[in-house]
């Protein structure tokens, strides 16, 4: 089964007001995490995401593509990293979860499905 790990967090707003020796042992574990999980066949992709003021919003509204720049004003926190994971089943993504949680304080998982939803009328 895969699933999806979501890290957030604004990684600026960290950079500059997190302990630094904080952020180095946050960024060791990281690497160390990643490498594990190429090493047990778990890891499909893991990627960390450019800091939320480069991003841009693309909407579509009135047959007119529009885009603004930055992330939706309403957030306070935006997505920062994620991990896709091929592991046996929920168990194991929830343990594997926690162990960025401990850095992330709160992250989102989700399965990862092979397809749609099956939406046939039984």
């Amino acid at each position: 089964m895969k699933y999806n790990v979501m890290m957030f967090g604004d990684g600026g707003e960290m950079a500059a007001t997190a302990d630094p020796a904080w952020v180095r042992d946050m960024m060791t574990f990281m690497g160390d995490f990643n490498a594990e999980l190429a090493e047990s066949g778990e890891l499909v992709e893991a990627r960390g995401l450019a800091f939320p003021s480069t991003a841009k919003t693309v909407s579509y509204e009135d047959g007119q593509v529009a885009v603004t720049d930055g992330p939706y004003a309403e957030t306070k926190e935006s997505l920062a990293g994620f991990w896709v994971l091929e592991v046996p089943g929920e168990e194991r993504a929830v343990e594997l979860a926690g162990r960025v949680a401990f850095w992330a304080r709160k992250v989102e998982l989700r399965e990862v499905p092979d397809g749609p939803p099956d939406h046939a009328e039984n």
